[in-house]
């Protein structure tokens, strides 16, 4: 069966999954492709900024090894995205437990700028992730998650394991504060 244009993304997600289970290796690949760079986008913008490729694939061996208890009731994406949280959550204890001195990747490229407008974006770019870095854990993953990531509330609830109000809350709460942050 060939998902056509007039499937949704869930359907198609369903569709690959059925074949996967069935044995065709070639729909776990098109999983992966499907949804490969939006882990990695949520794990950098979650903080994330090592072996990034290997959170990636450790969150689809996980699910891939799982995929028999996925239930249908959120999105494939919003699952993973789940796993992923999880898989991050797990390496930032672990890494607390080795060593108690945080440290802070501070370097960033040089690029060179033909316009004022690419000056000003990133700089704007800048006070925004340092805005966000003030937020609350969870005021941060809803918002990175809300505006990053384009997740609806309730596919934010259920990575996160809360109410869909309570994310409707803990994003309103981020925005006002980045705004105060920016307004300072």
């Amino acid at each position: 069966m060939n998902p056509g244009p007039q499937w949704s993304a869930e359907d198609t997600d369903r569709v690959l999954i059925e074949r996967w289970k069935a044995g065709d290796l070639r729909a776990a690949t098109e999983l992966v492709r499907r949804h490969a760079d939006a882990l990695a986008r949520f794990a950098t913008s979650a903080g994330e900024r090592d072996e990034i490729e290997q959170l990636v694939q450790d969150t689809f061996i996980r699910a891939f090894s799982s995929l028999d208890s996925f239930r249908g009731d959120s999105s494939l994406r919003t699952w993973l995205f789940t796993i992923e949280r999880r898989l991050m959550l797990d390496r930032r204890r672990a890494e607390k437990r080795e060593r108690n001195v945080v440290s802070l990747d501070t370097g960033e490229a040089a690029t060179e700028y033909d316009s004022l407008d690419g000056i000003v974006a990133q700089e704007t770019a800048k006070r925004v992730r340092r805005a966000v870095t003030t937020l609350s854990p969870m005021q941060r993953e809803v918002f990175i998650m809300r505006v990053e990531q384009g997740l609806a509330y309730k596919e934010i609830a259920t990575v996160l394991g809360t109410s869909e109000g309570a994310a409707r809350v803990h994003y309103h709460n981020a925005i006002r504060a980045v705004k105060e942050f920016l307004n300072e």
